[in-house]
């Protein structure tokens, strides 16, 4: 049997999500390149337009309650700041703080907790490897 070099030789820690190693691209455009696949990510898992959660302004209920999760799950999960997501989304810093602490009251509830659990193991798995790909 032919051993598997890629998985003999795998490291035993995970590999850096995107953003936390070094690149050739800017910092800032990096970060808002991990905002545009949060954007594409919820828009595939929650099946909304990705250009309605790109719209600037207000929206349904429901497109800005996925918006607010990507948001969520780019500063919580992918570490960015709130200043950082704000500026990737295309809304003010303190959009994004009320997002999080809207999502953070609202996972109380079992339901809705599995769902955001699911959108960050989604985008943990998805943002992981795609600069190595």
């Amino acid at each position: 049997m032919i051993a598997n070099r890629a998985f003999d030789a795998a490291p035993e820690t995970d590999p850096p999500i995107l953003g936390q190693h070094r690149s050739s691209k800017d910092p800032i455009e990096r970060k808002i390149e991990i905002c545009e696949c949060m954007i594409d990510i919820a828009a595939a898992i929650f099946a909304v337009s990705s250009k309605e959660l790109r719209r600037p302004g207000r929206t349904a209920l429901a497109v800005a309650r996925v918006r607010q999760i990507a948001m969520y799950v780019a500063h919580v999960v992918m570490g960015l700041s709130m200043s950082e997501v704000g500026r990737g989304f295309g809304r003010d810093r303190t959009t994004v703080l009320h997002a999080c602490h809207l999502i953070e009251d609202m996972r109380d509830d079992e339901e809705f907790d599995a769902i955001v659990a699911m959108a960050e193991r989604v985008a943990r798995a998805a943002l992981r490897y795609r600069e190595f790909a």
